[in-house]
């Protein structure tokens, strides 16, 4: 089985089926020694529409198995048009998927649930909605998010009031199936003349006495958002945040995460939704839209910063190593680093040039004109991921993002970086846990190379090294309740 698509956009380590639509994860759930991964799916289309539930698993994160798609929408039933977002939880020896239940002719989403006793291969929705109306004083209502703390069952589920604030609403049973409601878990600040908004996708995650709440900003002139993450600590039902809420992720293209705890650990796993940024009309060409990003592992510091990094997991997908360099560069002289394929693994170890602009270039044309950029600003102590000229196709979205570096304003300070490349997504994590997503999406005749740069009269120093990944497993997602295909045999070793 070929470890790399035909089309060269479609990434090979990140979730996604090989054609049509996807977008928030959902129903990320550890279930009897696998990593289930669901996420909004439409099998017939590359666009948002017509909403089932796919379906992965992993023992491992690095072997992924495609299920039968799980939830698909009941014709003239209460999810008639979209089984939308939600999460699982493991009981009983069953897999219970909590949904939001979407119909064109009310503008609330109810709660339902779908259960499996297979594993996830078939499943059977409530007769009845589980949570029908919303309560007084809401103008939206989606996406429930399940978790047992202290031997009960609590729930947040997203909502807009009619007071122009977002809130996740909280919800408390002992079955599961009787959910008495207690009122705002969290809400937004609101100020004369601001926009209403809402909050989608709440997820909600326990560090002893700490605790984040993640939450997915979305505004009805003009939908999804962006995501911030609360840390604080919860009193009698209500969250107390600690500080003002931060981005979870720096980059455009990153919205509706989801969280998944390990059982019996305090280790914390998190996917999130990459969406195209290239014209819908690009995308329908392709046939696909839409991916989910690897895993990563949250945690909190003793000073509330919320980190992120890659799934540990992850290290197994390296093949042989391409690259390992070490040295200095100054403007004159750009050092070339050596080639890399469309999906790499990269660690950099830079010590900025205190004068100007350093770091790393991803030349993706033979003649240079096309690039992706990854460069430490010193003095406005900043990273920078700039895809201005990641594409020669003008339908390909561009634009610069920065992530907060006061390390990069130190001068001979090393500042370590890990970047995954895969086809059409970038993601730049910082060594303090900060990360930044972004897609591009290269048309360049050339062999990809890297390369080191600085535009200061000083000069930049760097080690780096880099690593080709490679994945196979299944490559079809059934839209039936078909057997799946077997699971490709063969682990990638650690190099």
């Amino acid at each position: 089985m070929p470890t790399s698509p035909a089309d060269p956009h479609l990434p090979v380590i990140h979730l996604r089926p090989p054609h049509n639509w996807i977008n928030d994860p959902n129903g990320l759930v550890f279930h009897d020694g696998h990593y289930h991964v669901f996420f909004q799916y439409n099998p017939h289309g590359p666009q948002h529409s017509n909403v089932h539930w796919g379906h992965f698993r992993s023992p491992d994160l690095i072997n992924w198995e495609p299920l039968p798609v799980a939830l698909t929408p009941t014709p003239g039933g209460y999810d008639a048009d979209g089984c939308y977002s939600g999460n699982a939880v493991s009981v009983d020896g069953s897999i219970v998927a909590f949904y939001s239940a979407h119909r064109n002719d009310r503008w609330w989403q109810p709660i339902t649930t779908a259960a499996s006793r297979d594993d996830g291969r078939t499943w059977t929705k409530r007769p009845e909605l589980l949570i029908a109306d919303p309560p007084a004083g809401t103008t939206m209502y989606r996406d429930p998010y399940v978790w047992q703390q202290d031997e009960r069952w609590r729930m947040l589920v997203g909502a807009a009031l009619d007071d122009g604030r977002a809130a996740a609403l909280l919800y408390e049973s002992d079955d599961l199936e009787t959910w008495a409601y207690l009122g705002p878990f969290h809400t937004s600040d609101t100020a004369p003349g601001t926009d209403p908004i809402g909050w989608e996708c709440p997820q909600y995650a326990t560090f002893g006495d700490r605790s984040i709440l993640i939450v997915s900003d979305w505004t009805p002139q003009n939908g999804p958002s962006h995501t911030t993450v609360h840390t604080g600590r919860e009193h009698n039902g209500r969250f107390t945040p600690a500080a003002s809420p931060v981005p979870l992720d720096h980059g455009p293209d990153i919205y509706a995460p989801a969280l998944l705890k390990v059982p019996g650990t305090n280790r914390w796993l998190l996917w999130g939704w990459a969406w195209e940024a290239r014209d819908e009309g690009w995308a329908h060409e392709a046939g696909w839209a839409g991916v989910l990003t690897l895993p990563r592992e949250v945690s909190i510091t003793t000073d509330g910063t919320v980190v992120q990094r890659p799934a540990r997991e992850l290290l197994a997908l390296r093949s042989a190593r391409v690259l390992h360099r070490t040295g200095h560069v100054v403007r004159t002289e750009p050092a070339e680093l050596g080639q890399v394929s469309r999906t790499f693994d990269l660690t950099a170890s830079l010590v900025p040039d205190p004068t100007g602009t350093s770091g790393l270039r991803l030349v993706t044309s033979a003649d240079g004109s096309e690039y992706l950029d990854i460069r430490l600003d010193a003095t406005a102590g900043q990273l920078v991921v700039d895809r201005s000229h990641a594409s020669r196709d003008a339908r390909a979205r561009t634009g610069a993002y920065t992530v907060p570096c006061p390390t990069a304003s130190r001068p001979g300070t090393l500042v370590e970086l890990r970047v995954v490349v895969d086809g059409s997504i970038a993601e730049v994590y910082l060594a303090d846990g900060q990360v930044l997503t972004l897609r591009f999406y290269p048309v360049g005749d050339g062999p990809w190379r890297l390369e080191a740069r600085t535009t200061g009269t000083g000069r930049s120093e760097y080690a780096v090294e880099a690593w080709n990944l490679a994945l196979v497993r299944g490559e079809t997602l059934l839209t039936d309740r078909g057997r799946a295909p077997e699971l490709c045999a063969g682990t990638i070793p650690t190099t």
